[in-house]
């Protein structure tokens, strides 16, 4: 099973520590592989704090989540509800 999202990030400071280490956290427990990626970049493990943090999502910056996977579905609406959420 595959699943996608676009989401804009809401959050006063974008996607910065505490946010992006909720949505690491989510993807790590769910087990499957997903990714973010913006603006034709190239996607990145939503599983790596690193990764996520370096690619700077600011507020505003709609944002692609992709999963692969049984439940991808339910991950991927918990990560975009982290994404989403304002401060």
């Amino acid at each position: 099973m595959n699943g996608e999202r676009l989401v804009t990030i809401n959050r006063d400071h974008g996607l910065h520590a505490r946010p992006a280490l909720e949505l690491v956290n989510v993807v790590r427990a769910s087990g499957l592989s997903v990714t973010i990626a913006s603006g034709g970049r190239s996607p990145v493990d939503a599983g790596s704090l690193l990764a996520v943090m370096a690619q700077g999502f600011s507020q505003g910056t709609e944002v692609t989540l992709a999963a692969t996977g049984e439940g991808c579905d339910a991950t991927l609406q918990l990560a975009a509800e982290i994404l989403a959420a304002t401060d």
